[in-house]
């Protein structure tokens, strides 16, 4: 799923910058129009109106830029003093990715920085809001299957045929997964082992989890927010679900032959909200908030155009798309932990 993803020369995210909006794969909060963005600037500029000093925004997994550009422009025209005391840094680890960024975001100047991994924010710290949308999504997962006779789980690797890929058993790579699974919300009761059905899927992602726990350790002062695909641990565990999650996305249309045509397709898994809140806690961090996008753009609408003009038409379609269950506001879930002196 990495190399399919993020391979240099031919991952998803790597080849083209044109893969998302209406012309590319899939629709995202942030192609639907700037308002997200500037949804976004409003609630980190409300967040941050207490601190002194240099404030940082950190965003990671920026793709084009698009979003960052929206929430730049937004705070520059909402709140200019704070904008002069703004540290913008996106976390990018991929050049591709940092080109089409560096170009879109020319206009702001020194005002946008780049670094290549949260380990770089280590020797400081962030003192401010530390973002993501649309990330942990596509964190690479072991895909796990259910032995209903033994009652354990077992992980399905990827082999080749010829010229295509299929599914195997690692059956060489026996290995117990209970602890990682608990720690990460996914206790088996025996009751429930019982009659979760032989085959049951079940994605985990430790990648995800050890990048929120990160996260937590380099925020001194501030939140730690991410807009994404997700669920409890316990909301995996039903009969709709035992397929898993894991899905991919080529020209809108939902698919499930995930080892067809790599590089080509988005790959995306949902985001274990109750691993997250874990790894966060662990690192310090208090649960603020985990609520539906549709709730929590609702209430920065409220608040928003409460104090200023009407929305145009153009944004009341935008917010329609962002929060009405149909679309994205259903789907997404909007995570909040803070550290706060």
């Amino acid at each position: 799923m990495e190399l399919a993803l993020y391979c240099p020369e031919m991952g998803y995210y790597e080849c083209e910058n044109e893969r998302v909006g209406r012309g590319g794969d899939f629709v995202t909060s942030v192609s639907t129009g700037s308002l997200f963005g500037r949804f976004l600037a409003f609630q980190f500029d409300s967040w941050c109106e207490d601190f002194s000093g240099s404030v940082q925004w950190v965003e990671a997994g920026a793709h084009d830029g698009t979003l960052a550009a929206d929430i730049l422009a937004a705070a520059r025209d909402r709140s200019p003093e704070l904008f002069e005391r703004l540290d913008y840094c996106i976390i990018e680890p991929s050049g591709c990715r940092q080109g089409w960024q560096r170009k879109l975001l020319e206009p702001f100047g020194e005002k946008v920085r780049w670094l290549g991994s949260l380990q770089d924010l280590a020797p400081r710290g962030v003192n401010g809001i530390l973002f993501s949308n649309e990330l942990l999504d596509a964190f690479p997962v072991h895909r796990l299957g259910w032995d209903a006779a033994g009652k354990r789980w077992f992980e399905w690797g990827v082999g080749s045929v010829g010229e295509r890929f299929e599914w195997r058993i690692m059956l060489e790579d026996v290995r117990d997964w209970t602890v990682d699974l608990a720690a990460a919300g996914f206790d088996i009761p025996p009751e429930l082992a019982t009659v979760l059905p032989d085959g049951f899927i079940l994605e985990f992602s430790p990648e995800a989890g050890q990048w929120w726990r990160d996260a937590g350790h380099v925020l001194h002062q501030g939140r730690l927010m991410t807009s994404d695909y997700g669920l409890l641990a316990e909301q995996f565990l039903v009969p709709e679900r035992r397929m898993g999650t894991l899905r991919s996305y080529r020209r809108h249309v939902v698919g499930n032959d995930l080892l067809a045509v790599p590089g080509e397709q988005d790959l995306t898994a949902h985001v274990n909200f109750s691993q997250l809140i874990r790894a966060g806690e662990r690192a310090g961090l208090r649960t603020e908030a985990l609520t539906s996008q549709s709730e929590f753009l609702a209430n920065l609408a409220q608040r928003m155009w409460s104090n200023s003009s009407p929305p145009s038409p153009a944004q009341i379609r935008q917010f329609q798309t962002l929060t009405h269950p149909e679309h994205l506001g259903r789907a997404f879930r909007v995570l909040v932990q803070s550290r706060l002196s």
